[in-house]
């Protein structure tokens, strides 16, 4: 029976697919980058390059440290999330049946489907509270890191615990067998099964924390200022070359510190499951 698509029209639809996606990703990318270079960005008359708001950003200490608020965010982010996540995942997943883990289960994944404002409302609510007993933490990178570090918990929950679902658990009872104590089956077994999905989660989480602006606005404090902030408020005064320059420097940077990471995730996972042989005629 002949197959509803041959290879090559298979091959040309996935093509045509890969094409259209990778243009919608990043023609808008493409775009931003020359409007830095443009006098008029919004005039859509292409006006002569110039290269003055290049010159100002250089000088311009304001989006300096919000950009290093950002991404000392984004890093601390990721390390709390990893580590957040892990621990829920394995308490979820590779810990004996206990009361309260279906429910337990919902709520790690709870700030998924929760409005993000509605999230950085009640953190406000909670830390103002804490704050009136304890007297701290006062708002900041510390609360902002916070309320970062649960969002991104709940998303290194889900993937870790996929992982671990995925893992055969007679390696685990192999391992017990031959003499191994608890703390050496996670270093020696599940650590290693799940280095590229703890990875991928570091990626993830310093990626949603370099975007937000919510969870942040909600929960900032004088001199707490970051990077998505900074553009927002900008851009409330006009679309201009110094704002489309800021922004393409932004995305330069995550991409220098995102795309060699996401390229060590690959290589894991190829060793990990290598494809198939190609199957003989």
């Amino acid at each position: 029976m002949t197959a509803p698509f041959g290879g090559t029209h298979h091959r040309l639809a996935s093509v045509v697919s890969l094409a259209v996606g990778f243009a919608l990703l990043y023609l808008p990318l493409a775009a931003l980058a020359l409007a830095s270079f443009d006098a008029s960005p919004l005039s859509g008359r292409g006006q002569a390059f110039t290269l003055v708001a290049w010159r100002r950003l250089a000088t311009d200490e304001e989006l300096h440290a919000a950009l290093a608020n950002s991404l000392q965010l984004a890093l601390a982010t990721a390390v709390g999330a990893v580590l957040l996540g892990t621990l829920a995942a394995m308490a979820l997943s590779r810990s004996q049946p206990w009361r309260g883990r279906r429910l337990f289960a919902a709520l790690a994944a709870a700030p998924l489907v929760v409005p993000e404002v509605v999230l950085a409302l009640a953190l406000l609510l909670a830390l103002a509270a804490v704050q009136k007993v304890l007297g701290a933490p006062d708002r900041g990178l510390a609360t902002i890191a916070i309320g970062h570090v649960l969002l991104a918990g709940a998303y290194a929950t889900v993937v870790v615990r996929a992982r671990l679902i995925e893992l055969d658990p007679r390696l685990d009872e192999a391992a017990l067998d031959l003499g191994a104590r608890r703390a050496q089956l996670f270093r020696l077994v599940t650590l290693p099964a799940i280095a590229p999905a703890l990875l991928s989660t570091a990626l993830l989480a310093f990626t949603v924390s370099l975007a937000d602006v919510v969870l942040a606005a909600f929960l900032s404090g004088p001199g707490a200022t970051t990077l998505p902030m900074l553009l927002l408020a900008r851009a409330r005064l006009g679309i201009d070359p110094s704002l489309a320059a800021a922004a393409t420097l932004a995305a330069a940077t995550v991409a220098l510190l995102v795309l060699p990471a996401a390229w060590l995730v690959a290589r894991a996972m190829h060793r990990r499951d290598p494809p198939p042989p190609e199957a003989l005629p």
